[in-house]
């Protein structure tokens, strides 16, 4: 995993379902195709120190993400869609 622009990781998180909350660190809470919220989060820091994500900070969002490190990235760069991702994580029991 390379580090990634914060930015572009919480648009992309957007994207796949996931919602922001505003507060000491940006939350990203999942919900469903069905608009229902889950248990599923991940977070981002912000300012300027935390503009890009390391890779020991993203193998921490994938596991927050319930996903494998190489999931993570295909969920990033959009390979797995919303609706696949949602199937993985109905498969494994968090939904």
């Amino acid at each position: 995993m390379n580090p990634r622009n914060r930015k572009d990781v919480e648009k992309a998180l957007e994207r796949k379902g996931f919602t922001k909350n505003q507060g000491d660190h940006r939350k990203f809470i999942y919900h469903l195709l069905t608009g229902e919220k889950t248990a599923v989060w991940t977070k981002t820091s912000h300012g300027s120190s935390h503009s890009e994500i390391s890779s020991s900070n993203q193998r921490k969002m994938a596991k927050q993400c319930k996903l494998p490190n190489k999931d993570f990235d295909l969920l990033m760069d959009c390979p797995l869609s919303r609706e696949e991702y949602q199937k993985k994580l109905d498969e494994c029991g968090w939904l």
